[in-house]
C-alpha cells in the first residue's frame, strides 16, 4: 500500500507492511513486537500531518484505529472525557459540543486523530488542546511499559510537547480531557472569529454557533478535508507561526503583525510573511503550489510530489528568510525526507 492513501496529501510510497490496530492491546503489542525485531515503525491515525518520502517507508505502518469515548460528569467539576487514540478529533469535537461540554469548540474542523493533538499541542482560533486536556495515557517504547502523564508534565508549548521532543518513544494511548458544562462555549480569543460571531473579543457564543463559525472560517481557507477540493489536499498549516524577540519583532515592517505572548516573546503571522514576501496564493505549478484560498497551506493539485512540495516549500523559507530574516519552521512531520 501506498502512503499516499494514508495522508491528506495523497503522497508518499510503499510501505513494507501495513497493520491495523483497533484495540488498546493490538496497537501495544504490535509496537512491543516491532522494537523487539528491531523493525523500523510508522504509527498513523489521520495522517494530516505527514509528509512522506516519494520512496515510501521500509518498515511496518501501523494504522491506529482504536476507538472510545468514556465520560464521568459532574456537575461541579465538569466532564472528565477519556477519548482513545484513534477516535477522529473533529467527531470527537462534534459530540461534545452536541453534550454541552465546552472547551474545544474553536478546534472544529481540523483533521486527523485525537491520539495526534496532544503531541503537537493541536491549536486554532485562540484554542490549543493544553487547556483543556488533563492527562495522556502512552505507551512508553524505551522503558517498555504503560505510563500516564498528567497535563503538568507533557511539557506543553505553542505547538510542542515532551511526546514531540522524543518522537520515536511515546504511543499516545488515550486522552483525557476535563471539559466545563454549558451552551456557552469558552470567552472567544481570536479576533477574525469574534467577528465572525457578531462578539467582542473575550465574550461567549453558544459553543453550536462557534463550531459552524470556525468551520466556515476553516472552509473558505480550505481547511477542511474535502476531497473535490485540491486546496484541501494539504497537510494544513505548513509553516507555524514564528516566535520572536522583542528585537526581532521590532525590524519587522511597522503593518506585520504581531502578538504579545506571556514568556515576553512577539508571535507573528507565517502566512503574512509568505504572503509580503511575494507568494501569493496558488504560487507554483500544475502539479504543487500554495493554496488558491490560504498561503500557509502546501497543496497537492493532483499530479504532485513529495520532492516536489518539498521544493516548493524550500522556496518559501528560503524567500521568507531572503526577505525578513526569519526562517519558517516546518510543522508537519517529514517521514523519510528533509526539508
Amino acid at each position: 500500500m501506498d502512503l499516499a492513501e494514508l495522508t491528506t496529501l495523497r503522497l508518499g510510497g510503499p510501505a513494507r507492511a501495513v497493520i491495523d490496530a483497533t484495540t488498546e492491546d493490538e496497537l501495544v503489542d504490535v509496537v512491543r513486537i516491532a522494537d523487539e525485531a528491531g523493525d523500523a515503525l510508522l504509527l498513523v491515525g489521520g495522517g494530516s500531518n505527514l509528509v512522506v518520502a516519494d520512496e515510501g517507508v521500509d518498515g511496518t505502518v501501523v494504522r491506529v484505529l482504536t476507538r472510545g469515548i468514556s465520560n464521568d460528569v459532574d456537575m461541579c467539576s465538569g466532564a472528565m472525557v477519556t477519548v482513545a487514540a484513534g477516535e477522529p478529533w473533529d467527531g470527537f469535537v462534534a459530540h461534545a459540543v452536541a453534550q454541552g461540554w465546552v472547551g474545544v469548540e474553536a478546534l472544529s474542523g481540523i483533521p486527523g486523530s485525537t491520539g495526534a493533538t496532544p503531541v503537537q499541542n493541536v491549536g486554532a482560533y485562540g484554542q490549543e488542546v493544553a487547556q483543556t486536556i488533563a492527562s495522556v495515557r502512552t505507551y512508553d517504547r524505551y522503558d517498555r511499559r504503560i505510563r500516564t502523564f498528567f497535563a503538568a508534565d507533557c511539557g506543553f508549548s505553542y505547538r510542542h510537547s515532551r511526546f514531540k521532543a522524543e518522537p520515536q518513544r511515546y504511543v499516545v494511548l488515550s486522552v483525557t480531557f476535563q471539559l466545563a458544562l454549558g451552551d456557552l462555549g469558552e470567552p472567544v480569543a481570536y479576533a477574525e472569529l469574534a467577528r465572525a460571531l457578531g462578539v467582542a473579543v473575550g465574550e461567549r457564543a453558544p459553543s453550536a454557533d462557534v463550531r459552524e463559525a470556525v468551520l466556515a472560517l476553516r472552509r473558505s481557507k480550505g481547511m477542511v478535508l474535502d476531497a473535490a477540493d485540491h486546496d484541501t489536499w494539504s497537510a494544513g498549516s505548513f509553516f507555524t507561526n514564528p516566535l520572536l524577540s522583542p528585537e526581532q519583532a521590532a525590524a519587522l515592517p511597522e503593518q506585520a503583525p504581531r502578538f504579545g505572548q506571556p514568556d515576553g516573546s512577539v508571535k507573528t503571522s507565517a502566512a503574512w510573511l509568505i504572503d509580503h514576501a511575494g507568494f501569493a496564493r496558488g504560487h507554483g505549478t500544475d502539479a504543487v503550489s500554495l493554496s488558491t484560498k490560504h498561503t500557509l497551506a502546501l497543496t497537492n493539485r493532483g499530479g504532485g510530489t513529495t520532492a516536489a512540495l518539498l521544493a516548493l516549500a524550500r522556496e518559501i523559507r528560503d524567500g521568507v528568510q531572503d526577505t525578513y530574516g526569519i526562517t519558517l519552521v516546518n510543522e508537519p512531520v517529514l517521514i523519510g525526507c528533509e526539508l
